[in-house]
């Protein structure tokens, strides 16, 4: 399930990028936490899957969460490119970390729309 959730990200992605030569891209991820699951136990996962995985993509330029209201999370990273964005999505659910990290969410309701910074 979450490998589909990632292909359907990728496209969603692909689509709402109007550009890929511009020098910088904002991926905006949202999703809700799985019923029962505190931000308070989410933030350490968070906090692992963006420093051992995330932070040591090529092309990465910081990343920061927060949690929401009612179990909502946001996660907003800065890229250096599209083309690195796509990298660190395609060996996403291949890092360690991203398991813990997954298996606190709810899959579908996982949305990502990257932007082009001006």
């Amino acid at each position: 399930m979450a490998n589909i959730v990632w292909a359907a990200l990728a496209a969603t992605a692909a689509l709402s990028v109007t550009s890929v030569a511009r020098a910088e891209v904002i991926e905006v991820v949202t999703f809700n936490l799985k019923p029962g699951v505190t931000a308070k136990e989410f933030e350490p996962l968070d906090k692992a899957v963006g420093a051992s995985h995330v932070a040591k993509q090529p092309g990465f330029i910081s990343r920061e969460s927060a949690a929401g209201r009612n179990g909502t999370w946001l996660v907003v990273v800065h890229w250096k490119s599209v083309n690195d964005a796509e990298a660190s999505m395609n060996s996403f659910m291949a890092a360690p970390a991203a398991k813990s990290f997954m298996d606190k969410l709810q899959a579908d309701t996982m949305k990502m729309v990257r932007y082009d910074k001006q």
